[in-house]
């Protein structure tokens, strides 16, 4: 394989990759501060990997707290050309049943409290978002996580909520009215930072439960970990299944590039801090020598 180097992020209930070749835990420094864990390099059928557990091992890190421009940051570091993100949800569609599997296609962003952008004051820039996935590697993951026997659905509207509480019903089904169809608490600001990192980025969703509008009910952690156990597995698969059937060589993608027509401050303007913050996002830009 050349040209690949795929990013994972697991959510709850994948915490490792299994069948690494060269496995090892690398910790990896970030100006963005902490990320969430060590990150797990290795090869899988050829093809680099770098898995970073969302939560962290044994899940120490609540959704509210994940310091998600550290965990962008560190896989770009790593030299990352892709990501694919493994989410944990809830279900607002009838159709998309606990043990089924989504692709991820748009977000509804509902975070409140989240830092958002590596883009703060001395260095301005605005990303599209329209289609907030990578086709591309959206449709390898699905054709993968079929190969790996789920049940898929999509592409489907992630509704991404602050937590770390669950829905009241009249939000579910508020939520539901407006089309979404699955529930989380991570996706946002996760795919927006990837998008700003020039990382191109697709969604795995594994359906734990129905949220709160199904049948009346609370949404219950122990039926959800019971189901997160099982779709864990599925999940690795899947992984495996995408390494083994990636194309040998890596086209370029226009995400590859998409600060080229973001970046909106003159950059003899640049501020010292932003430089220093963004070296590995800006390494394409600037020379791989700012980016270490």
């Amino acid at each position: 394989m050349t040209g690949w180097r795929i990013g994972i992020i697991g959510g709850s209930g994948l915490y490792a990759i299994d069948g690494l070749e060269n496995p090892v835990w690398q910790s990896v420094t970030s100006p963005w501060g902490q990320p969430s864990d060590a990150v797990l390099t290795g090869q899988l059928f050829g093809v680099d990997v770098a898995f970073l557990p969302r939560h962290g091992r044994g899940h120490v890190v609540p959704p509210h707290r994940l310091n998600v421009r550290a965990n962008i940051d560190v896989l770009k570091r790593l030299g990352c050309t892709d990501v694919l993100a493994v989410s944990a949800v809830g279900s607002l569609n009838a159709a998309m049943a606990p043990g089924d599997f989504a692709i991820v296609g748009q977000f509804i962003d509902r975070t409140r409290a989240r830092p958002a952008t590596f883009f703060e004051t001395g260095m301005v820039a605005h990303v599209p978002m329209a289609d907030p996935v990578c086709p591309r590697l959206s449709a390898l993951a699905a054709d993968a996580a079929r190969a790996a026997g789920v049940r898929l659905h999509g592409p489907a509207t992630y509704l991404a909520m602050e937590g770390p509480q669950f829905s009241t019903r009249a939000e579910s089904r508020l939520y539901q009215s407006w089309g979404c169809d699955v529930i989380g608490m991570t996706a946002m600001p996760e795919a927006k930072l990837a998008r700003e990192a020039e990382l191109p980025y697709a969604l795995l969703a594994m359906i734990t439960d129905f949220d709160c509008w199904h049948d009346g009910g609370d949404v219950d952690v122990a039926q959800i970990m019971q189901v997160m156990h099982a779709n864990a597995a599925l999940a690795r698969a899947a992984i495996a299944a995408l390494c083994q059937n990636l194309p040998a060589q890596r086209p370029a993608s226009p995400i590859d590039t998409v600060l080229d027509m973001a970046l909106i401050t003159d950059p003899t303007r640049f501020g010292a801090d932003m430089l220093m913050q963004n070296a590995a996002i800006l390494a394409r830009r600037l020379g791989p020598a700012n980016g270490n």
